[in-house]
């Protein structure tokens, strides 16, 4: 952004921008009349010189120190800041032992809920072969693609790639272990995170590849369990949560779906049983974090791409995943298991 100078009276800004239909171009006209009274904005794309220039101070500040894993970025190569052992940001996996428990709700509205308390929040869809981040996040925009860097697309203040972005809904991800190591990958280090306080990754189910490429990519990342009150749910994500420890990966907690459902009448239906997620807690030896409701609107938000804690933050479920946001918040990081650190006897 540059003053050009004065036109007819009025101060006269040039916003310069990576590509032209950038997205939320009004809220940035409106934040630079707001900066200076009366402005009048002209608008232009970067040129290519201009965009490998930005890619180059954007590739520049994401570079943290020297990673540790060189089997993941290269022996000695840099890696992105976020990944420092340093670093603020804290890595959630939410993960689950098999489909249709609303792990990717979770991963949603937990994300939002944490960035409405202030945080800043980034999410990757990880799920390459079920990808539906985008959609129920309400992310119509496409990530920036500068050069070998992508620019996580923005939504209700969080950051958000995934492999929906890059591949049409119809057509189906079929790969091999390598290809999909590569593909995670990139999606972690070469994308613009920043060092935000959060950033969520929404697993696939089960214990296969990607949970492997993970540990390796990111091997401070803490595991967040997501089952169901029903018993055979729980005895399949208790699975999910001992892959993760022989993974030496922290497993934090666990999160409940679909707890009840609350009646016209004001009453509480356990439709799918009770108890499985506080004795899988208890199995586990970490804690139960929150019981998410059965709720219309939050099923109708997942579908129409309008998020239940942003088009209803009144409701039974909005108000779980708040609460929700709150405990794991509060739990601050977890301690990283260090195998140099063995005390010899």
């Amino acid at each position: 952004m540059g003053a050009l100078g004065e036109s007819g009276g009025a101060p006269l800004v040039e916003l310069v921008l990576p590509v032209t239909g950038w997205p939320n171009l009004a809220y940035l006209e409106a934040a630079v009349v707001e900066r200076v009274p009366g402005a009048r904005v002209v608008v232009r794309a970067m040129n290519d010189d201009e965009r490998l220039a930005l890619r180059n101070f954007l590739r520049g500040a994401m570079v943290g120190e020297a990673s540790e894993h060189g089997h993941a970025h290269g022996e000695g190569e840099a890696s992105p800041r976020f990944l420092a052992k340093t670093s603020r940001t804290r890595v959630l996996g939410i993960s689950s032992g098999k489909g249709g428990v609303g792990k990717s709700s979770v991963s949603v509205n937990l994300a939002i809920a944490l960035a409405r308390a202030g945080h800043q929040v980034g999410v990757l869809d990880a799920d390459v072969y079920g990808f539906s981040l985008p959609k129920m996040l309400g992310a119509v925009n496409d990530p920036i693609v500068l050069g070998d860097l992508v620019i996580p697309t923005l939504a209700h203040g969080v950051r958000c790639v995934s492999m929906g972005y890059f591949v049409p809904d119809e057509q189906p991800v079929i790969w091999r272990g390598p290809m999909l190591h590569k593909a995670i990958e990139q999606l972690v280090t070469e994308a613009w995170w920043d060092e935000p306080d959060f950033l969520l990754i929404d697993m696939p189910p089960g214990t296969g590849d990607v949970a492997l490429t993970l540990s390796e990519v990111l091997p401070r990342i803490e595991m967040y369990v997501v089952t169901t009150p029903q018993a055979a749910a729980q005895r399949v994500a208790q699975r999910s949560a001992y892959a993760a420890r022989k993974l030496k990966l922290a497993v934090r907690g666990v999160i409940e779906n679909m707890s009840w459902f609350t009646g016209d009448d004001g009453r509480r239906y356990e439709i799918f049983g009770s108890g499985g997620g506080e004795q899988l807690a208890r199995d586990l030896g970490v804690p139960l974090l929150g019981q998410i409701p059965l709720d219309v609107v939050l099923r109708e938000g997942g579908d129409a791409g309008a998020p239940v804690v942003v088009a209803h933050p009144e409701s039974e479920a909005a108000r779980a995943f708040t609460a929700l946001a709150g405990a794991v918040a509060a739990q601050g990081a977890a301690r990283v298991y260090r195998q140099e650190l063995k005390l010899l006897s």
